[in-house]
């Protein structure tokens, strides 16, 4: 497709590639965008609560509910058995997540059966009253006891292999082994899962849910209420906050209260409370990561072997392929030349883990990272020089093929991290911070750069697609509605922008409304960073037919050719006639034109065969590159982050301010990750950082003290993408992996940087601490 009318310049407040203020914005900031549970309930709206399992894993023996349903103000109360289609809430197709247990429980905070009451205090009183007896069953809660008790794999594995690892990782002069410990993250969105159903004639049925996938969720409605899709209405205006945590984790609450809805023919809302909505749902995948790396005297690599076993909970969810992106970006920056890559997706006693930004694409990267800091320790070399010299080569060098068998076409991470190095001024910084080190008694500094190349696409083909329906009104307003979800990370205002610049008409005639399944059918989920490129061209296409057809009005109407006919800011031309916009549709109308279109796109170019490991998964890649400088105290653990710079590829940014902001909010959040954030089950199975109180997201004030953050504004998507741009919601995530890196510099500084850190995440101080001690140990 020709994109060359994209980046057009015009005097028109609706352009794409300039900075205009999130859709939402004034109304976020003074409360009035409407949320679900700011919808005015209709009357005798009833409100659900969940009974959750006490047990980790066992045979459920006996449920006495009496207590529960002679509680005052319930009205009903729900079991596996009440379900009239499927009970089974799976995205995987697995069958292996009931919507309420039955028999047995898998993990601690199980939902086992629903109360519906006439107050949301009087649900959650009665589900506290009943008396559930178990017999306890073995349970592990971690990887180590998934590997020591042979625990299953949730869903197949998958190798990636290049080259001849076996045999080759014996011959070079050097070779290490290692292991390494991610830990896993809690979404902490601002607002919890909530989901409200009314329902309507016959089998129909129309859920509220927040929800980045809602036709997901209408499939599932559908599933557990024996229904067709057709019955089922999902609407999401937005969320507030997903992260990948509401693509699979919201089938729940709107199915419970879908199928409520319809039994007591009455409205149902559910809101866990936080602290259910923490024990209760899926978070990021811990890993652990055991690696074999060959390599030369100057350390180069030559051979990787690596396992990343994962953490996955009782069920399937997305884990399969969460850990397929894992290895997927093992190799993070970094040629391999000879290379396999295994993922064991291990089942645990815990809450099933999900999606989470990233998608396992930042601890897939972070192991890569951790190959390279070792190096870098053992031939006594600044890390950034090893990064440097194992980066992929330009096409055609031989060293452009990843572990998946893709080529590398779009390399631009030398000149990345190039200019970084040189605008964050690394090499003077860290030759001063080696200098403080050797004379400070017990603050340490640390400084690292690291890169990032983040591959662009859903796995699984079929969901590289979207719709878009564009209506024009003979007012000339636009009203403009898509398959994405808003969930604050601006993907309304840029969609928005790209039809406002397909008319050349200022934004505030797009009328952005929410996401509905009535409207746009067989959407897939906001997620992979996949939005405004999906949904883009989607609503690109709508516009581009009914600009067509004006084209071929005006040209007919005024007696010109069409290439006469020029929509200029808010304006036609058509030879020398010039008429508004609105005028001009409203003729069009009376003249019957058809100013509707729906619109449709498809990401060309992507295959993949899982099986055999080989494919053309990604249609490209974004890359980025981070400084971080910190401070820790050897005696306590404690540091701060005392800078930051960030160079980040975005391609052409269709909007540099929402841009930067995610970019900046993506750092924040991975910082959080690899640092504070620590989740924590005890021995009976019980997640006990279910709370603010116990776990710790960064605040404002964690952030680092100097922040700067720009845009490659060279940077231009070879792939004719929406306005030649990339996609920037997860990539910059895994910027925050230089805090990591800064602190192991930090760490390693005790024993004179003879001896790799080995630092596990979150780095917790702690952990900063207990590696402190370890390297005065070995010093």
């Amino acid at each position: 497709m020709d994109t060359s009318t994209f980046e057009k310049k015009t005097d028109i407040n609706g352009r794409m590639h300039v900075s205009l203020k999130h859709d939402s914005a004034h109304k976020h900031v003074t409360g009035a965008a409407e949320y679900i549970d700011d919808i005015p309930e209709t009357a005798g709206t009833l409100h659900g609560a969940l009974g959750l399992s006490t047990c980790a894993h066992g045979a459920i023996l006996s449920m006495d509910l009496d207590a529960v349903r002679t509680a005052p103000g319930v009205v009903w109360v729900i079991t596996g058995k009440d379900v009239p289609g499927v009970n089974d809430v799976s995205p995987s197709g697995r069958h292996d997540e009931p919507l309420l247990a039955v028999t047995d429980v898998q993990f601690h905070g199980q939902p086992i059966f629903a109360v519906i009451a006439e107050t949301r205090d009087a649900a959650r009183r009665a589900a506290r009253l009943a008396k559930i007896e178990y017999k306890p069953l073995p349970h592990w809660s971690d990887i180590d006891g998934a590997l020591a008790n042979e625990a299953p794999l949730v869903t197949e594995p998958m190798t990636l292999l290049r080259g001849d690892p076996q045999t080759e990782i014996t011959k070079p002069p050097y070779r290490l082994k290692g292991q390494m410990r991610i830990g896993g993250q809690e979404h902490f969105y601002l607002e919890g899962h909530i989901a409200m159903a009314i329902p309507g004639e016959d089998d129909e049925v129309t859920v509220w849910s927040s929800t980045q996938h809602p036709s997901e969720v209408q499939h599932m409605v559908g599933h557990v209420l024996g229904i067709p899709a057709n019955a089922v209405t999902v609407q999401t205006r937005r969320m507030g906050g997903g992260f990948g945590g509401k693509e699979t984790q919201g089938n729940q609450f709107a199915a419970l209260a879908a199928l409520a809805a319809k039994k007591l023919k009455r409205a149902v809302k559910f809101r866990p409370d936080r602290d259910e909505d923490m024990v209760m749902t899926g978070k990021r995948h811990d890993f652990l990561v055991d690696y074999d790396v060959a390599y030369d005297e100057r350390g180069r690599i030559h051979a990787v072997d690596a396992t990343f076993a994962a953490r996955c909970g009782y069920s399937s969810d997305l884990s399969g392929p969460v850990t397929d992106r894992a290895l997927f970006h093992a190799d993070s920056s970094y040629f391999y030349p000879h290379v396999r890559l295994t993922s064991k997706p291990l089942k645990t006693h815990t809450v099933s883990n999900t999606a989470f930004r990233g998608f396992g694409g930042p601890q897939g990267m972070l192991g890569g990272e951790r190959i390279i800091e070792e190096i870098a320790y053992a031939v006594g070399r600044d890390p950034l020089e090893i990064r440097k010299l194992n980066f992929y080569g330009q096409p055609g060098s031989g060293r452009d093929l990843t572990p998946y068998h893709q080529q590398v076409q779009d390399n631009i991470i030398g000149r990345v991290v190039g200019e970084l190095e040189q605008s964050s001024d690394y090499q003077a910084r860290r030759q001063a911070i080696i200098e403080f080190n050797k004379t400070s008694r017990f603050l340490r500094k640390g400084i690292a750069l690291t890169p990032v190349k983040f591959g662009i696409s859903f796995t699984l083909t079929a969901f590289n697609q979207a719709g878009a329906l564009v209506h024009v009104y003979n007012d000339g307003s636009i009203h403009l509605n898509h398959g994405g979800t808003e969930m604050g990370q601006g993907l309304n205002t840029k969609v928005a922008q790209v039809v406002a610049d397909c008319f050349q008409v200022d934004i505030e005639r797009v009328k952005i409304t929410a996401t509905t399944t009535a409207k746009v059918p067989n959407t897939s989920a906001t997620a992979a960073s996949s939005g405004s490129d999906l949904n883009g061209m989607a609503a690109y296409d709508a516009a581009r037919q009914i600009k067509e057809r004006l084209v071929d009005f005006a040209a007919r109407s005024y007696n010109v050719p069409k290439e006469e006919v020029e929509f200029l800011p808010n304006r036609v031309r058509a030879g020398s006639e010039i008429v508004p916009f609105d005028t001009l549709v409203s003729r069009a109308y009376f003249d019957r034109v058809q100013l509707s279109a729906a619109g449709f796109y498809k990401t060309p170019k992507i295959h993949w065969d899982r099986k055999a490991g080989r494919g053309h998964p990604f249609y490209y890649f974004s890359y980025g590159a981070s400084c971080s400088e910190v401070t820790i105290d050897t005696l306590t653990g404690e540091y701060l982050i005392d800078r930051t710079d960030i160079l980040h590829d975005v391609g052409k940014s269709l909007n540099p301010a929402i841009d930067i902001g995610q970019v900046e909010g993506a750092f924040v959040q991975g910082m959080g990750w690899l640092t504070t954030e620590e989740l924590w089950w005890d021995d009976k199975g019980r997640l006990r950082t279910h709370a603010p109180s116990t776990y710790k997201i960064p605040l404002a004030s964690d952030r680092p003290k100097i922040f700067n953050v720009r845009l490659a504004e060279w940077s231009e998507n070879a792939e004719a993408t929406i306005g030649r741009s990339k996609a920037v919601g997860e990539p910059p995530f895994m910027l925050a992996i230089s805090v990591l890196e800064a602190l192991s510099m930090a760490v390693a500084s005790v024993a004179d940087y003879r001896f790799c850190p080995r630092l596990d995440a979150p780095a917790t101080p702690e952990r900063v601490l207990m590696a402190v001690e370890r390297l005065k140990g070995l010093a």
